[in-house]
């Protein structure tokens, strides 16, 4: 075994995974995975530049998980930056920063390189079920992000476009400094436009109706998991490999279109850094879902951060 730790800085979350790999046997034992919602992205849509808050509270979680990997004596480090960092024009400021604290310089990946790690991370364990029918299309959906994966043992095509929660939360949802709740049914509408023809961008060089099992990622598919199951409170173990129907992500999209910030911040599993960015990131995976006429997603917990720790080992 390999004590390795892994880092995904992405545009709403920074995540940590430190665990025991084994890549001859496949195995892998989970040490500690923990998330922090620092919002990297903020306003990197509209000014191109990371804020000078955004980089602080990024920072900040930095030095917690630099505890928790010497707690741990982790051998090896990766840390891998996506959708925000890749944006932003002072990304030097960020580097300089995690290389301070962490003693590694962020790799500022490639969507093509995310979703190569997202397919690995989410599908490793699935490859010995008999009930899944192949080939996969892992969807990670992010906060400035989407990653499109369609593959069997392997990545057969992949492409990565830029709708996620937060990007189309501050696109389309914020007037004046402020989240409109809910949103008006001309910005619902500017917003499915926008994550549409995203879709047909990912159609370009993706075969999306060609899968045959959806296995969806990331905060925004758990979170609505969390909802369909009404869970009294975040559960990893109840949201991994659950299956929530279409039928049933539509009718969560549309309380979740228009509802108040009270009556989704009230939800008990919701985590608070996505009370605003949720309707969106519901939205993408019921778009996608109405596009390739799947009938149910498979939601994955294991996704992006297993693939880079796989990577390491």
């Amino acid at each position: 075994m390999t004590r390795v730790a892994a880092v995904d800085c992405g545009t709403n979350s920074i995540r940590l995974l430190v665990a025991d790999c084994d890549p001859e046997t496949g195995e892998l034992v989970e040490l500690d995975r923990r998330m922090t919602i620092v919002r990297l992205g903020q306003g990197v849509d509209r000014t191109g530049r990371l804020a000078p808050e955004a980089l602080e509270r990024t920072f900040a979680a930095c030095r917690e998980y630099a505890a928790v990997i010497k707690e741990h004596g982790a051998e090896r480090l990766r840390f891998v930056a996506t959708s925000a960092s890749r944006d932003a024009e002072n990304r030097d400021e960020f580097v300089r920063g995690v290389l301070d604290i962490l003693g590694v310089e962020p790799e500022v990946i490639s969507g093509d390189q995310e979703a190569e790690f997202s397919f690995t991370g989410a599908t490793k364990e699935l490859k010995g079920s008999d009930h899944l029918a192949r080939p996969y299309l892992v969807v990670d959906i992010g906060g400035g992000s989407t990653e499109f994966v369609v593959g069997d043992d392997h990545v057969r095509a992949a492409r990565s476009v830029d709708v996620g929660c937060v990007r189309m939360t501050e696109r389309h949802l914020v007037r004046d400094g402020v989240v409109s709740d809910p949103p008006t049914g001309a910005q619902i509408a500017a917003m499915r436009a926008d994550i549409e023809a995203a879709l047909d961008l990912a159609e370009e060089t993706v075969p999306l109706r060609e899968a045959r099992t959806l296995v969806g990622l990331a905060g925004s598919v758990t979170t609505v998991s969390a909802i369909a199951q009404e869970l009294p409170e975040y559960d990893s173990q109840a949201i991994h490999h659950s299956r929530v129907s279409r039928d049933r992500v539509r009718e969560i999209t549309e309380w979740l279109l228009h509802s108040t910030h009270a009556e989704r911040a009230a939800v008990p599993s919701m985590h608070p850094g996505r009370v605003d960015v949720i309707a969106a990131g519901a939205l993408v995976l019921l778009s996608i879902m109405e596009r390739i006429g799947a009938e149910e997603v498979v939601v994955s917990e294991h996704d992006i951060l297993d693939g880079i720790a796989w990577s390491v080992a």
